[in-house]
């Protein structure tokens, strides 16, 4: 039989196995806990920097369009001008046809001296279209 130091080393040494297991088991899930938490912090970083990239592209595209507003107020600004200068050329050419037309009044030959017209006496005689410089 056993003896009664036997059975508490007995005891003994499953409890110490029992706690041994135990620590392991709790080593295990403190193991597999790291795991899983790194694991997160792995995709948490990989979104992180996805997030990053296209906040980078976000501020490209920005800049870009940024550009793109600025050289279209370049272009109408021009656009404004060009407007401008079209209708100050319209009102240059248009005084510069009246000018034309007054040249031409001033420059042009006098009108030809009206011709008398010939009278017809009470017998349906025509008279007047010769003069008489004999007398």
């Amino acid at each position: 039989m056993l003896d009664e130091v036997e059975v508490s080393e007995m005891i003994a040494g499953a409890q110490g196995a029992s706690s041994a297991a135990w620590g392991q088991l709790q080593m295990q899930q403190a193991q597999r806990n790291a795991d899983q938490a790194e694991q997160r912090a792995r995709a948490l970083q990989s979104q992180a920097q996805a997030a990053q990239q296209e906040a980078d592209q976000a501020q490209n595209n920005a800049r870009e369009l940024q550009g793109s507003s600025s050289a279209a107020r370049n272009d109408a600004d021009s656009a404004r001008r060009n407007v401008t200068t079209m209708q100050s050329l319209g009102q240059v050419n248009a005084g510069l046809s009246e000018l034309r037309t007054q040249i031409a009044e001033v420059v042009a030959p006098p009108p030809a001296p009206a011709v008398t017209p010939a009278f017809t006496n009470a017998e349906g005689q025509v008279t007047g279209t010769r003069i008489n410089v004999t007398a």
